[in-house]
């Protein structure tokens, strides 16, 4: 009889559920993807839901449920660490503490409640365990990689006191090496200048990284003198005067600011020099701080691999950096590698740690390309256009791939549904808005037209495994879209540039054959696709190929601005007839704006046909 463990994130932002069937992964899930709010925090109940309808189980055949974190030491530390600042923080101190000492640290008992009332509920609710949270993260990353034995390096805000933590995973075991505690934190410095930059935190640290390549690190020594302490071993600390996150309701004090020329940029205002240099110089520290910590780590395990994890391992440009340093000889990133990912690596904790499962060798990695959530039936996909009155055309899989590629050469923007969902921040070639990469203008007409977000913000090139090294200087596969390398020579332009450019002028420079997805600094953000990993996204890619000789699209995420991808077909409908993409193609159904109903915005489509 099949064991299985679930895994939970909850409660804090990008709350997941994640289930294990004899130490394999059935199926995981960001709630945000059901509840359709961006980074929903709230209990996983359709994530786990989905989860167990996956498996064909109720609860009660669940053998054991793990927390991804440990609320009773992160009390401590929170109460730990208003005791050292004293009076500064006695404000924050009388108004956060009741709610953690009545509620927010009896966490199993608010799961027991939010579980009873599950679908898949059925009697007594499984044990529960605590998982402290950078385990969880060093779990998802080692035992979801394809290594036997590998470095583990953790990266985030907090979890219960560290920021950052050092592994030695070998076989089942993963055994904690050092790590850095909290208020000093990598992650923090990066959101404090996101803050800064006019950007939410946690969500906007995307922007920034998108950012950098428009500035120059003018303030990158500023940085170094004032706000961090780095050490030779890649060790740091932060001066704490600059800071307000400790105790505060504030990234920043107003010291932040005296170093910066200026306060700190209006949310939704201009962006101007000033911001982009910002970006520019937090990220080369960022980057300077993990070299120098990875060739710590190297030194003191001598492993030949490296594994990621963390929020701050979600940025590609550092990843890229990294992997040009060569220090190992491989480096894999767990693509779902912040809080959501921490329910995988909760339940892998569970059954490899606290069980002593025995842990299969693999050659290939245990995420199955990421594309673990739902997936619908062509009978369901009609039933769902039938509902909100869509006009389509059913064809063959080698037909669509025929027409979905013409249709891209023709500079058309192909919403594009097919398969399992990713899960994961990233869009893997499931649920994806794709577009032809030679177009110098589809940058800016996607992100204005379709995805209603800033112009600077980069696309990703999808490119067919076995051209990728042609057209871009990498020597690995790349599979989650989590390294930023440079374009080849082979496919590299040099253009005549305007010295006086700023900022956003520079998109205007066309850099490559493929320029709407080179940076400015002719790199790419890089996805490699197998037929293995997905057999419909390759042999679309193959067919483009065929018809234009390139092998790269564009690969976006099918939503908008300020909306979690979509889940269902009904989401991809909307998001479709609300923007201004040419086409739809889910399963095998195809269909034109152009032929498309007027879409009836009185009716209250979630109401109408999705469930809770």
């Amino acid at each position: 009889m099949t064991c299985y463990v679930l895994g939970i994130s909850a409660y804090y932002h990008d709350s997941a559920a994640a289930l294990l069937g004899d130490g394999h992964i059935v199926a995981a899930a960001q709630e945000e993807r059901f509840s359709r709010k961006k980074q929903d925090s709230r209990f996983p109940r359709n994530a786990i839901d989905f989860c167990l309808a996956e498996a064909g189980i109720t609860l009660s055949q669940v053998d054991h449920i793990y927390y991804y974190e440990n609320p009773y030491k992160k009390l401590g530390r929170i109460g730990s660490t208003y005791l050292n600042f004293g009076v500064k923080g006695m404000g924050s101190f009388l108004s956060e503490m009741p709610a953690w000492l009545t509620e927010k640290v009896h966490v199993k008992r608010t799961l027991k409640r939010e579980l009873a009332g599950c679908r898949s509920a059925d009697g007594a609710c499984p044990s529960i365990s605590y998982v402290d949270h950078h385990q969880s993260h060093a779990a998802s990353a080692f035992y979801a990689s394809p290594f036997d034995q590998a470095a583990v390096l953790c990266i985030d805000g907090v979890g219960e006191w560290a920021t950052t933590s050092a592994w030695l995973g070998d076989g089942k075991q993963l055994n904690p090496l050092w790590d850095i505690r909290f208020p000093h934190s990598l992650g923090l410095l990066y959101s404090a200048f996101t803050y800064f930059c006019g950007f939410k935190v946690d969500s906007g640290e995307y922007k920034l990284m998108g950012l950098a390549p428009y500035g120059d690190p003018i303030y990158a020594q500023t940085i170094l003198d004032h706000l961090i302490d780095v050490k030779d071993d890649g060790s740091f600390w932060l001066d704490m005067s600059y800071f307000d996150y400790a105790v505060g309701d504030c990234m920043v004090s107003d010291k932040f600011a005296s170093l910066f020329d200026g306060p700190r940029r209006e949310p939704e205002s201009l962006l101007t020099q000033r911001e982009f240099d910002l970006a520019a110089s937090v990220q080369q520290v960022l980057e300077g701080v993990i070299i120098k910590l990875a060739r710590t780590l190297k030194a003191q395990t001598g492993a030949r691999h490296l594994c990621m994890a963390g929020g701050v391992a979600l940025n590609c440009v550092a990843n890229g950096k990294l992997l040009e340093a060569g220090i190992f000889n491989s480096i894999w990133v767990q693509p779902a590698a912040g809080d959501s990912g921490g329910a995988l690596g909760a339940a892998y904790s569970g059954w490899y740690d606290r069980r002593q499962a025995m842990r299969p060798p693999q050659k290939a990695d245990r995420m199955d390309g990421s594309l673990l959530g739902s997936c619908y039936s062509d009978d369901e996909i009609e039933a769902a256009l039938d509902a909100c009155g869509a006009v389509y055309r059913k064809v063959s899989d080698d037909e669509r791939s025929e027409i979905v590629a013409q249709k891209l050469a023709d500079g058309r923007v192909i919403g594009w549904f097919q398969g399992k969902m990713e899960f994961g921040p990233r869009s893997l070639g499931s649920r994806s808005i794709l577009g032809d990469p030679r177009n110098p203008d589809m940058q800016s007409v996607m992100n204005l037209k379709i995805k209603n977000r800033e112009s600077f913000r980069p696309f990703a090139p999808a490119v067919l495994e076995e051209h990728a090294a042609t057209w871009f200087n990498l020597n690995d596969t790349s599979p989650y879209m989590l390294f930023v390398v440079p374009v080849s020579s082979a496919i590299s332009l040099t253009p005549v540039v305007d010295k006086t450019m700023q900022g956003i002028d520079k998109l205007k420079v066309v850099r490559s054959r493929i320029p709407a997805v080179t940076h400015v600094d002719y790199s790419a953000r890089v996805q490699t696709v197998s037929e293995k990993s997905n057999s419909a996204f390759h042999a679309l890619l193959k067919r483009f190929h065929t018809l234009t000789g390139c092998p790269v699209l564009i690969n976006t995420s099918f939503n908008v601005r300020g909306e979690p991808i979509v889940e269902t077909p009904l989401n991809a409908y909307l998001c479709f007839m609300r923007t201004h993409m040419d086409d739809l193609v889910i399963g095998p159904f195809v269909m034109e704006k152009d032929r498309q109903p007027t879409l009836n915005h009185d009716v209250d489509w979630r109401t109408e046909f999705e469930l809770d």
